[in-house]
């Protein structure tokens, strides 16, 4: 990492937990590993952000804003210097201040992890790309559901392999936990 990171935690929310309205597979593990690069962060004195992922709609099925499962998850809760951001869309850049975060801060390096890794994670980590941003997405601290294409069932373990493979060509780096913890920075 370069001296001004940020570390994005995107959607690291009640509702993809278990007991949850849209519980996700493997959130729990993906969750752990947050833990571990937040820890690092703090350590490290680097720019975090929570991003924050709801629908205005009181109805919504999940993440309604200002309900229990639209809330930051107590694992990750965030520090009281910690930037949080609410986004309406899959693109954290989309109608939020997180460009000028970005920008303010100087930050020149971006590492990604959270939810949903099929739509908030690829959305940010793709638009960030595009502004220039190199940008590092810890895979095994993203979380992502089985999908369905055409009446055929993506596994989790599929569907977070494709998202992962296509980033990498976008060229991102994708990296383990455990590799992104014992790089230098």
């Amino acid at each position: 990492m370069t001296h001004n990171t940020a570390l994005l935690i995107i959607a690291c929310q009640n509702d993809h937990f278990p007991g949850g309205k849209f519980e996700l597979p493997k959130q729990m593990e993906a969750a752990g590993n947050i833990v571990e690069l937040l820890k690092d962060a703090r350590e490290h004195h680097e720019f975090v952000i929570h991003i924050k992922h709801v629908y205005k709609d009181p109805k919504s099925p999940y993440m309604a804003e200002g309900s229990f499962g639209a809330e930051i998850n107590k694992m990750v809760w965030p520090k009281a210097d910690e930037a949080v951001v609410t986004k309406y869309n899959f693109n954290a850049l989309e109608g939020t201040n997180l460009r000028a975060l970005l920008t303010d801060h100087k930050i020149d390096d971006l590492v990604i992890c959270g939810s949903m890794t099929q739509y908030c994670i690829v959305e940010t980590a793709r638009a960030t790309l595009d502004l220039g941003y190199p940008v590092t997405v810890v895979y095994d601290a993203c979380a992502a559901s089985c999908m369905e294409f055409r009446g055929r069932e993506v596994s989790v373990d599929d569907v977070q392999a494709s998202i992962m493979a296509s980033l990498i060509f976008s060229n991102a780096a994708v990296v383990s936990t455990d590799e992104f913890l014992t790089q230098p920075h």
